[in-house]
């Protein structure tokens, strides 16, 4: 059995690599791999916004992190920036894309055409970071034959063969947990090698085949900690107006590639609005049942 990983979408370095058939340095810590994650996204801001060059102090404000942290992360991947003058976005993000084993891209299907599901379907974003969906498996007779995101759903009885002709390199399960196993099953003797749960059900796989479970409700439970820490923090520390009547200096953080990229949030088009559920309700997932 192999370790599984909790992760609010994160990837893996190992996980990648066994369907990428490139080699990655397999001593990168997995915190710098998913941070390496967020510095692709931020370099795909930047590249979409012409800018040729970034120096790591940008870098860093932009992905959230402190810059040291951000040159030894990209320590990892060799020699890459210029001493005084910053990182060549371009060559930076093709050298992330080749870690994180995304340059060729990546064939994704999904097993669970519910609410969850077709919400992830239908989100643009991974095709743009090189995940194409292709194909999308459901077991409910009302839901086969539909069209989800431009797929037609496939009956899961099909799962394997289809498999075999799709050739995807990761699975995506939205299922109820009481299914999870029986499809994971199903997934890895069609030869699947990477699968992303948004089951909290400890999945039992081989040790070649990577999981990576996502628990909504995990992160909303971490979200409200962090909302009471600040609450905490708030009530013994006074308000900024009187610290700045004591004299001291309130400071916030600009830099140019921090406006940028909070002026791109800023006019983002809102979201399609769909009904939200618990990530551990079955009414948010596909109609797959346990066999």
């Amino acid at each position: 059995m192999t370790e599984q990983h909790e992760t609010p979408g994160g990837v893996s370095g190992r996980a990648l690599n066994s369907v990428s058939g490139k080699s990655i340095n397999k001593d990168i810590p997995q915190a710098t791999v998913t941070r390496l994650a967020t510095y692709l996204r931020v370099l795909a801001v930047l590249a979409d916004e012409g800018v040729l060059i970034v120096s790591s102090e940008e870098l860093a404000v932009a992905a959230g992190v402190g810059s040291a942290k951000l040159r030894k992360d990209l320590s990892f991947l060799g020699p890459n920036g210029v001493r005084g003058v910053g990182y060549d976005v371009a060559k930076l993000r093709n050298r992330i894309e080749g870690v994180l084993g995304l340059a060729d891209g990546h064939r994704v299907i999904l097993v669970g055409a519910g609410n969850l599901g077709r919400a992830l379907a239908g989100y643009g974003g991974f095709s743009r970071r090189g995940f194409t969906m292709v194909g999308i498996f459901d077991n409910d007779p009302a839901v086969i034959g539909a069209s989800v995101a431009g797929l037609r759903v496939l009956d899961t009885a099909r799962l394997r063969a289809a498999v075999a002709e799709l050739a995807p390199t990761i699975a995506v399960v939205t299922v109820p947990d009481a299914a999870a196993q029986g499809v994971c099953d199903e997934l890895v003797a069609a030869g699947v090698q990477c699968i992303l749960s948004f089951s909290p059900v400890n999945l039992a796989v081989p040790a070649t085949v990577e999981v990576r479970r996502v628990d909504l409700a995990v992160e909303l439970q971490m979200l409200s900690f962090e909302r009471a820490r600040s609450a905490e923090l708030e009530a013994s520390e006074p308000p900024a107006t009187e610290r700045v009547a004591a004299g001291e200096t309130v400071h916030a953080v600009s830099t140019p590639i921090g406006r940028r990229m909070a002026g791109r949030a800023a006019h983002q088009p809102t979201p399609h609005k769909t009904t939200s559920h618990s990530a551990t309700e079955p009414t948010s997932k596909g109609s797959v049942v346990a066999p």
